[in-house]
């Protein structure tokens, strides 16, 4: 009998074996995802500093001289005028690559100036649509341009005119400007 008994306590350890093993592998499924989804906000807020940036150097242009960057790290450092101005804190890294490796959106008006960024990477996200209503298939396809950012009516030009959320549910919604 003690024979027969070891076969089911076998058994019972493989089944436990089977069953902790797919566990693990759907969280390590749902860790991934999470992982992603993190990395898009990154690339979501990062993209939309340096179009913030861009907009900020075109507003700060003086006359003159060029309106648009012609390399991140002018946004860095704009020694155009008397009193240097830092445009962006630092060099954001892309979020899926971890290099500092933007893809420069080239300004028609201007040429060597860039208006824009977007992603080198080519790995699809999980979200479908940018903000702007636009599809996304690719990390690439995200385009953060600065157009939208010089046309807005902030105090400095820092946010395109959107709606601002009512405080109490109810309240008659608000808006900006």
């Amino acid at each position: 009998m003690a024979g027969r008994q070891r076969g089911f306590t076998y058994l019972g350890l493989l089944f436990f074996v089977a069953i902790t093993g797919a566990a693990l592998a759907g969280l390590g499924q749902l860790w991934s995802t999470a992982a992603q989804r993190e990395r898009e906000r990154e690339l979501e807020f990062r993209g939309g500093e340096i179009a913030r940036a861009i907009a900020r150097y075109a507003k700060a242009t003086p006359s003159g001289m060029p309106r648009y960057p012609q390399t991140l790290e002018d946004l860095l450092l704009d020694a155009r005028g008397p009193k240097p101005l830092h445009h962006l804190r630092r060099a954001y890294a892309d979020p899926f690559s971890g290099q500092p490796d933007w893809v420069l959106l080239p300004e028609a008006s201007q040429p060597g100036g860039f208006s824009g960024v977007h992603s080198r990477e080519e790995r699809p996200l999980l979200r479908q649509t940018a903000p702007d209503g636009s599809a996304l298939g690719k990390a690439s396809d995200w385009r953060f341009l600065s157009l939208p950012y010089e046309r807005g009516p902030g105090a400095d030009g820092d946010a395109p005119a959107q709606p601002v959320q009512p405080v109490e549910p109810g309240a008659p919604p608000l808006t900006a400007g």
